[in-house]
């Protein structure tokens, strides 16, 4: 194996949304970056998502960086060319409790209620069980598979340096030692999601850091029209920060639970993308423990399956592909540290890295190092 010794002014560690966003950030600077992974390419939790950037049902902290990350997506991909629409997300509500969830938001502003009528124009959905529903306006959709690879070949163009397939194995302050040498560096950041229990275990443990595992599934569907935009249910209020707190949420996660105890099992969030190609990206449950049990359950597809077609307007769904997510998960939404060695650790927590990750790694880096902003129009 070749070892080599490097400089650079900052050294990321993880090819993730958040590690390419510190990449991003750094280059946009002017500043020399070495991102370090080791893996061959971006392959956790990055591709393996709905490749919804849902942005207005955030609060608080979530909704800051998502914010930031819009301007950030939106930028990269007219920078690196990747697919992305400016879509907003849909909500179907088929019971008046999740009318009043949605109802409740909207004088925050940003979310625009729908009726029945025109929500099916939007979403190919059957009519019966339809009471209405709202356009959550500012969110944006992007494919994930493709995005993620684009990202990384931008960077490439700007000067980024890229090691991939190459672990490390120790930090220290001003150094990074790895498989293929050492690396010396200004700055380190470490973004390495769920993996930081490898890499420096008593953050993870002070954390409380743990690995949510999901199921996923893509199909191959016949629709009437197609979905114009990312859908979210019932079950994806009583998840997210902007609907789920309050008595019109408590009321609703209640009703869900009694129904449905079998997909309440589940930890389901019923949400689906239509990518350009036409399949559907059908999911996720959520199971969480330290290392999850890698066999996905059928009963979760099975149900995947048959919710989808309950909801939709159209014949059964083939199944093109299944798999596994896996994410950091935390008692709090972000993960924002400085190790003992001098490293900036960040990690979105909460499942909403796609959402959050640019922006976090933008705010936080220029915090931390003392940057001044990216100058607007660099790229």
């Amino acid at each position: 194996m070749t070892r080599t010794n490097d400089t650079a002014d900052v050294v990321v560690v993880g090819s993730g949304i958040v590690g390419l966003g510190a990449a991003y950030a750094a280059a946009r600077r002017g500043l020399s970056v070495i991102v370090v992974d080791r893996t061959d390419g971006p392959g956790g939790a990055t591709i393996r998502n709905f490749g919804h950037l849902c942005i207005g049902a955030q609060a608080g902290e979530a909704r800051r960086y998502a914010d930031a990350s819009r301007e950030l997506w939106l930028r990269l991909s007219r920078d690196a060319g990747f697919w992305l629409r400016e879509s907003g997300t849909l909500v179907a509500a088929r019971h008046d409790d999740e009318i009043a969830v949605l109802e409740a938001a909207v004088p925050d502003g940003g979310i625009r209620m729908l009726d029945a009528d025109e929500l099916l124009r939007r979403a190919p959905l059957r009519r019966d069980g339809i009471v209405g529903g709202a356009l959550i306006e500012t969110d944006l959709q992007t494919d994930p598979r493709t995005a993620a690879d684009a990202i990384v070949r931008h960077l490439h163009g700007l000067g980024v340096r890229f090691r991939f397939r190459t672990a490390v194995t120790q930090l220290s302050a001003g150094r990074v030692e790895t498989t293929r040498g050492t690396i010396v560096t200004g700055h380190t950041v470490v973004a390495v999601n769920h993996d930081l229990d490898q890499l420096l275990p008593e953050i993870a443990e002070r954390h409380g850091i743990q690995r949510c595992a999901l199921d996923m599934m893509r199909a191959a569907v016949t629709l009437r029209h197609p979905l114009t935009a990312p859908l979210l249910t019932g079950w994806s209020l009583v998840r997210y920060g902007r609907f789920s707190e309050g008595s019109e949420a408590a009321a609703l996660r209640e009703r869900l639970h009694t129904e449905r105890p079998d997909l309440a099992a589940l930890d389901l969030n019923q949400m689906y993308t239509q990518l350009p190609d036409g399949t559907l990206i059908i999911g996720d449950s959520h199971a969480t423990a330290p290392s999850p049990a890698p066999f996905q359950p059928e009963a979760a597809f099975t149900a995947f399956l048959a919710e989808a077609e309950a909801l939709f307007d159209m014949p059964a769904p083939r199944v093109l592909e299944r798999w596994q997510g896996v994410y950091a998960k935390g008692a709090e939404e972000f993960l924002i540290e400085r190790g003992d060695e001098g490293a900036l650790v960040l990690a979105a927590t909460t499942g909403i890295g796609m959402t959050t990750g640019l922006g976090l790694a933008e705010e936080n880096l220029t915090a931390a190092f003392g940057w001044t902003p990216a100058m607007e129009g660099t790229s």
